[in-house]
């Protein structure tokens, strides 16, 4: 992953002023991406017994081929893509080179290891090497070719991920166009290749990377107007669609509207900078939950009705030698496999919902309790957010504030949200950030108990 800061808060604010849908077929569409920048990660057998035995992730995308990765996750059933190094890829332009690559880190793994797509590169365009640049589309017939002749070109593809930055600057998703000169050169030819071998075209939209103050909503999957796109006449009630409609406008407008699309990496942090905007653990939650829902509910997006987009997130940990807290900080999972927080992708009966690495343990005696309540001054209207959020997760029990329920009176809003917020905090660790609740919580030492509602502390 990096950083694309400049170019796509500017496309963003023109925007605002994959599975596979190919011929190999999944269930799932949604995968993780597992990167391994850091030193405190866990053994890649206990990665793989982890994914297959508590998560419903079945597919997972690497930034390279590493080999104990590879013998790791041998007969798990979990999909597995990999990468060519950026570094590489003049190399295995050269077949003889791309026949020895596939020597040595493809046929010693598969098939035990499901390995289903190579990557030539990552985000080559966006780091401007003029000479990887030249060798991508060869390296991606080479590195082909070299599987053809191993007799696995239909079970492995192979294709190569773009950051947005391939897309210039346009007025609305419909005119998103590749950028000049490489469209013709670069990009024709590759789609090109993508057609005869069936593969997608991987892109990365991130929305986080195009944040301005205007269009939190808009990025966040959260209730908003919409973009309007004059051309088409359609309106985008989110980033992630109008992001991939450019991509897909760009591909139609070289002739190649056929080719499928895979999301490769998209997704939001849990921390960040201080006071860096729209980073908060509630945000990377909403937006990667309703990423989720959006990308499994195979409603497609405006210029593509009813497909389903293989999507990997990113990422599967947080990775603690990055370069910045918001970048160290975009994993679904803690080193130690406690969930930094949940989207739904536990199987049923497995551990559920944020918890810290190793549980605040709770305070002897009535003195040092402490409970998470509304904030004086909270709105109604984010106090009811609060309370839809929590009672969506599975594990919490809203039954208490329900008709009938023990803190069902006083039926309003502000009583409920304490119930519920509350509940939540306790189950999260006692964190700070676990009653922040986007300013509206606030932790207090006064039991708020009455009569036959008990809080928990």
């Amino acid at each position: 992953m990096v950083t694309h800061l400049v170019f796509l808060a500017k496309l963003s604010l023109l925007l605002t002023t994959t599975i596979f849908h190919h011929h190999f077929t999944t269930a799932n569409p949604i995968g993780v991406n597992y990167g391994t920048v850091a030193d405190n990660l866990p053994p890649p057998s206990q990665v793989a017994s982890f994914l297959k035995q508590k998560t419903t992730i079945d597919k997972i995308k690497l930034f390279d081929a590493n080999p104990d990765i590879l013998r790791a996750f041998a007969n798990s059933g979990i999909s597995v893509t990999i990468c060519v190094a950026n570094a590489d890829i003049p190399g295995v332009s050269n077949l003889d080179v791309a026949k020895a690559w596939v020597a040595n880190h493809v046929l010693p793994f598969y098939p035990s290891t499901k390995i289903n797509r190579i990557l030539v590169g990552n985000e080559v365009y966006f780091w401007g090497d003029k000479n990887h640049i030249a060798h991508l589309v060869p390296a991606m017939r080479s590195i082909h070719t070299a599987l053809k002749l191993a007799g696995i070109d239909t079970q492995i593809q192979v294709s190569t991920p773009h950051a947005m930055t391939i897309i210039k600057g346009t007025p609305a998703p419909s005119t998103g166009r590749f950028r000049r000169v490489y469209d013709r050169t670069i990009f024709k030819p590759m789609l090109q290749f993508h057609r005869e071998t069936k593969s997608p075209f991987m892109i990365c939209p991130y929305p986080f990377f195009a944040l301005a103050p205007n269009n939190i909503n808009y990025a966040l999957f959260k209730p908003n107007r919409g973009v309007f796109d004059p051309f088409t006449k359609k309106n985008y009630t989110n980033m992630f669609d109008a992001e991939i409609d450019a991509v897909y406008s760009a591909m139609k407008a070289l002739g190649y509207g056929d080719v499928d699309i895979v999301i490769g990496e998209t997704g939001w942090p849990s921390m960040g900078e201080p006071n860096q905007f729209g980073v908060s653990w509630e945000n990377a939650v909403w937006y990667n939950k309703q990423l989720i829902k959006h990308v499994t509910s195979g409603i497609g997006t405006p210029l593509m009705p009813k497909k389903t987009f293989e999507t990997y997130i990113f990422a599967l940990f947080n990775e603690n030698l990055k370069p910045s807290v918001s970048e160290r900080n975009f994993g679904l999972f803690r080193p130690d496999f406690s969930p930094v927080y949940d989207v739904g992708l536990f199987r049923k009966g497995q551990v559920v919902g944020p918890t810290p690495t190793k549980p605040s343990p709770k305070p002897k005696g009535g003195g040092n309790k402490q409970w998470c309540v509304p904030k004086q001054g909270a709105t109604n209207k984010a106090l009811q957010a609060n309370i839809d959020y929590i009672c969506s997760l599975a594990g919490f029990d809203c039954k208490p504030i329900q008709n009938n329920g023990p803190c069902f009176q006083p039926d309003n809003v502000r009583s409920h949200a304490a119930y519920v917020m509350n509940a939540y905090y306790q189950s999260n660790g006692r964190h700070v950030g676990s009653c922040y609740f986007s300013g509206t919580g606030v932790v207090v030492k006064s039991d708020p108990s009455y009569g036959t509602c008990k809080y928990v502390a």
